[in-house]
């Protein structure tokens, strides 16, 4: 009797430990759920306002739901800005600039992660030094050094001052020096592996999921850029996406339908990119902890 008041006591325990995990979980995936409705309801109440007209969006109490001129409204913004024109210079430069940003912020992180030379550690403080100065502040420099190369007003000033960044070094460099082993490069030296070769074949495999990380975070950077492409693009024709949409907000009858309309239709190549970058990202972060 006494075995079987035991067992039973564990049996009950056992079921009160299983009933408070699985609340636990129903809890937690609760708050989750919680958490992408409140992320996914700025993107929602966009789509209702772009839908809409302006006297909609003033209404009181607001409509909840989408509205039927979405087709008008993107209509509308064709007519009013040269919206396909400004697109393809906005990839241009979001693509080029993004694949320049991996390239060099993976090869100078690999370097400073991996390799000893006179003077790292100076260099490396005062590459951390220039990511703490404002943007604003080489506004005017960074424009007469355009305008000496003969560069303003093309693509390539928008391409080449973002060519490398700080942070992406610094994001990589802190990567690489906890997931590219030495021996790793060691045993590519043994085969006579040279830098190149090391950085290409080793380390570049290994570095995926960060380089998806700052290619996602670059790109949609670049794409939202508006000061710059501002300030340099001093031809009205050859303007990037975010400048042009400016172009739709008037500053005492704007047509704030038209303008979120503008907006819907440029965040969609984002929501693209974020999702194929979030996927690679995830499934390297998968894999290498199946490996490990």
């Amino acid at each position: 009797m006494a075995v079987d008041g035991k067992e039973r006591t564990t049996g009950s325990a056992g079921l009160a430990i299983g009933s408070g995990s699985r609340l636990t979980r129903i809890c937690v995936r609760g708050v989750l759920l919680l958490g992408v409705l409140i992320s996914l309801f700025p993107f929602y109440w966009l789509v209702v306002m772009a839908s809409g007209t302006t006297e909609d969006i003033y209404s009181y109490p607001p409509k909840l739901v989408p509205g039927s001129h979405l087709l008008d409204n993107m209509g509308r913004v064709l007519d009013t800005v040269d919206f396909f024109g400004s697109l393809f210079n906005t990839v241009v430069v979001a693509v080029v600039g993004t694949a320049l940003v991996l390239f060099f912020d993976s090869l100078a992180a690999f370097a400073f992660a991996k390799y000893e030379f006179p003077g790292k550690k100076f260099l490396f403080g005062a590459l951390l030094a220039t990511y703490m100065i404002p943007a604003q502040l080489s506004l005017v420099p960074q424009f007469v050094t355009m305008a000496e190369f003969g560069w303003a007003g093309s693509l390539t000033a928008l391409i080449i001052p973002g060519a490398a960044n700080a942070f992406g070094i610094f994001w990589m460099r802190q990567y690489a020096q906890n997931s590219l082993p030495d021996e790793l490069l060691d045993a590519g030296r043994i085969d006579g592996a040279g830098f190149f070769r090391l950085y290409w074949q080793v380390a570049m495999p290994l570095f995926r999921p960060a380089l998806a990380f700052l290619g996602i975070f670059t790109f949609i950077s670049i794409w939202n850029d508006y000061i710059w492409p501002l300030v340099v693009m001093i031809d009205p024709d050859r303007v990037t996406l975010q400048v042009a949409l400016a172009n739709l907000n008037v500053l005492y009858n704007t047509d704030y339908s038209l303008v979120m309309a503008g907006a819907l239709m440029s965040v969609v190549p984002l929501i693209i990119v974020f999702l194929i970058g979030a996927r690679h990202f995830l499934r390297d972060l998968a894999a290498g902890a199946t490996k490990m």
